[in-house]
């Protein structure tokens, strides 16, 4: 027996339909270091029009890549929803990523278009020679004179371009199923490796970022959106705001602690998120220069574990709620969001907290060991973490043949480890190439870091696992002190001695000026990890 539903497509051009035009008083405003420009969504779809027209005029018929090397700001936004909602497929290039790297995804995309703002010319223009299938440039934000492109590359000014173009587009109807963008992982080890969204897993994706237990985005709620929109899609928030009228404060190229201080200042949202880092120092920035944030109803933390102590300080010190949060590029990336059950108060709903979180309905997940057994939800047994979901990655673009270890029987493979309670939270104990392996016992990093952050002086802390001959590994703790503290190595371990178990005290420590970072911010313990055996560490040893 078949339904007597409409089979419409979930496609992001009428998603683009309704976002600018029931929500067309929303707005999108971004900031330019002192002050903002705006553009309420009615004016963005007129905007998106004619993106789709201009890229219509120079060959984009059907599913051509068109790749974006932007800040978060209205124009990025335009192409979010243009490019895909034309039929051709959204590339959001990761303006961090090596430029091997970035050489890479370009030609393993196969990118024709690339609309770059003027402020990053100069790094596309040193890569752009080996781009090889990149036919035009367009220049937004900027001049585009000062981009002297290779033979065979045509250079736009956007503004230009997009001026005399018609301010509305025949959307067409796009099979759900098909491709509307890409986002290549940032490639810590081997080549970065490319997931392919479509329409229906974005639309889906969407729905869930506004739901009550997840990030609950909401109609005129004034959302920061920090985390880039070359990131992951920027955790789904452009869509899902369009999806609610929830208005985007993007903070264009103005990331740092200052800026973003001065633009919670001005224009006051009510939501935002970012990686840890990006929290981290903002808060330094307001114990020096102490500023009202309560307008903030939520931070989402997520890229990383948010240690317990940045999330009270947020709350006790700012009034602020931290909610954490679990995903990755393969899951869209949203895939577990850390809220208490009904009706769970005080100490206990904090351990809830401190989780990465609860599945949603369209999430499956399980845990395997090293055998391949399936382990109980138990809140003990740990093992790597495997999900399932109608946004969640089957194969890198290409072929699973990439990396034939990371899918395996219809689920991903996260590289993950933790454990999973009977109610379904979500605690991760480490990546699975960090976990540390000392006398036969495993040793979780990360809450060796969550321990060593809670010290008022530490600003940073990642631990690595080092050789040691008696117990095979051992973790060694590389801190950043926080501007104008002092500690000493036999300080800190004696602040961890009632913290962690005693067998699990780190004998290994090093001072650091500042942790290295992969191209989202997440720690890069491989650079640690080769800074030690290169001997270019200063480690002491108790």
């Amino acid at each position: 027996m078949l339904s007597t539903m409409q089979d419409l497509p979930l496609s992001l051009a009428r998603l683009l339909r309704h976002g600018t035009t029931v929500h067309s008083e929303a707005e999108v405003i971004t900031w330019n270091g002192s002050e903002s420009r705006r553009e309420t969504y009615g004016e963005l779809g007129k905007h998106a029009a004619k993106l789709a027209n201009a890229l219509r005029g120079l060959g984009v018929t059907g599913d051509q890549r068109v790749g974006t090397f932007m800040w978060n700001n209205a124009e990025h936004l335009a192409a979010y929803l243009a490019i895909p909602a034309m039929g051709a497929v959204l590339h959001t290039l990761n303006i961090r990523l090596f430029p091997e790297q970035l050489i890479f995804v370009a030609n393993h995309a196969e990118d024709q278009i690339v609309i770059v703002d003027g402020t990053l010319v100069p790094l596309l223009a040193k890569q752009l020679p080996e781009m090889k299938t990149v036919r035009h440039v367009i220049v937004a934000n900027g001049d585009a004179a000062t981009l002297q492109a290779p033979d065979g590359v045509q250079v736009h000014s956007y503004d230009a371009l997009l001026a005399d173009q018609p301010d509305t587009f025949d959307w067409p109807e796009i099979d759900e199923r098909s491709a509307a963008a890409m986002c290549y992982t940032s490639g810590t080890t081997g080549d970065p490796k490319g997931v392919v969204y479509s329409h229906r897993s974005i639309w889906l994706h969407s729905m869930q970022v506004c739901m009550s237990d997840s990030m609950r985005l909401a109609q005129g709620d004034k959302t920061l959106a920090i985390v880039p929109m070359f990131h992951a899609m920027s955790w789904g928030l452009p869509y899902a705001a369009l999806m609610v009228g929830a208005s985007l404060i993007m903070p264009d190229r103005h990331l740092q602690p200052a800026p973003i201080a001065k633009l919670l200042e001005a224009e006051k949202p009510d939501f935002a998120a970012a990686v840890p880092t990006v929290w981290s120092g903002l808060l330094a920035h307001l114990d020096a220069n102490p500023q009202d944030i309560s307008h903030l109803r939520e931070v989402v933390i997520g890229g990383s574990a948010v240690p317990p102590s940045m999330m009270h300080t947020f709350q006790e010190r700012h009034d602020v709620t931290v909610v954490h949060a679990w995903g990755m590029t393969e899951t869209s990336p949203l895939g577990s969001v850390a809220r208490p059950p009904h009706g769970v108060t005080g100490d206990e709903a904090w351990k809830y907290r401190y989780t990465q979180g609860r599945f949603p309905a369209s999430v499956t997940a399980r845990l395997v060991d090293d055998d391949g057994t399936v382990l109980p939800w138990d809140n003990e047994s740990v093992g790597e973490l495997e999900v399932q979901g109608p946004w969640i990655a089957a194969a890198y673009h290409g072929g699973s043949e990439i990396d034939p270890d990371k899918f395996h029987d219809g689920w991903l493979r996260t590289g993950d480890v933790g454990k999973i309670s009977a109610d379904g939270f979500l605690t991760l104990t480490d990546r699975a190439k960090d976990v540390i392996k000392s006398g036969g016992e495993w040793i979780s990093s990360v809450d060796l870091e969550n321990a060593v952050m809670g010290h008022p002086a530490i600003a940073e802390a990642a631990v690595v696992g080092i050789p040691d001959e008696k117990w095979d590994e051992r973790p060694l703790v590389a801190v950043v002190l926080k501007e104008g503290q002092q500690a000493t190595v036999e300080e800190l371990r004696d602040y961890l001695a009632d913290k962690v178990a005693k067998w699990q005290l780190p004998e290994y420590w090093t001072f650091i000026d500042e942790v290295p970072k992969t191209s989202v911010g997440k720690f890069d313990k491989k650079r640690i990890r080769a800074f030690h055996s290169e001997g270019k560490l200063d480690i002491s040893k108790l």
